[in-house]
């Protein structure tokens, strides 16, 4: 049975894409230490976003970009970055397990699995590669809009960040749909 992990990374940020990760196992090659994203420091996700590529059968990222999750809502634009992923992988998946309580819209019998991402090691393999590829971007980011430090917070609603918010404004890459990037926008009008 291939069984396709899958996690999202990005659904609490006032800025950024919702990026998320499917990833297919080795049963034969066990990673050690992969388990929920948030669990670990950023130098040992980096370590194992390493090994979970080089072993996995096989793994994809998918994406919705900040415009899509202003237009669907930020559920529907973590499901349709979770479906991409999975459309994304080399090898076509007998079963898919999803991290938390709802289940992408996909080809393939789907299980939704709380807290999936400590419990099962493909979901969190995936909730690695999600978060790094995440935190990359933000990264990124930081170089093309350095005054609202996104290289620090990943643009989660930090008091830097609502400080840089009241600053600067509202950049490009923030998502209006998300409240107190709405009242900024309401306030310049």
């Amino acid at each position: 049975m291939l069984i396709a992990g899958v996690d999202e990374a990005g659904r609490g940020p006032l800025a950024g894409a919702v990026i998320a990760a499917a990833v297919i196992l080795d049963p034969a090659c066990a990673i050690e230490g992969v388990t929920d994203s948030k669990k670990l420091t950023a130098k040992k996700r980096e370590r194992l976003e390493q090994e979970i590529k080089q072993h996995a059968i096989a793994w994809a990222v998918g994406r919705a970009e900040v415009e899509e999750i202003d237009e669907i809502n930020i559920l529907q634009a973590s499901l349709l970055a979770m479906s991409r992923a999975v459309k994304g992988l080399s090898v076509i998946p007998t079963h898919v397990q999803v991290d938390g309580n709802q289940s992408p819209s996909v080809d393939y019998p789907v299980e939704a699995i709380v807290k999936g991402d400590a419990l099962v090691p493909a979901i969190g393999a995936a909730s690695i590669l999600a978060k790094v590829a995440r935190d990359r971007e933000l990264i990124l980011l930081d170089e093309q809009y350095p005054e609202y430090g996104f290289a620090q917070h990943k643009g989660y609603p930090t008091k830097a960040h609502f400080a840089a918010l009241e600053a600067h404004g509202v950049s490009p890459v923030h998502r209006r749909s998300f409240g107190p990037v709405r009242r900024l926008c309401d306030l310049s009008r």
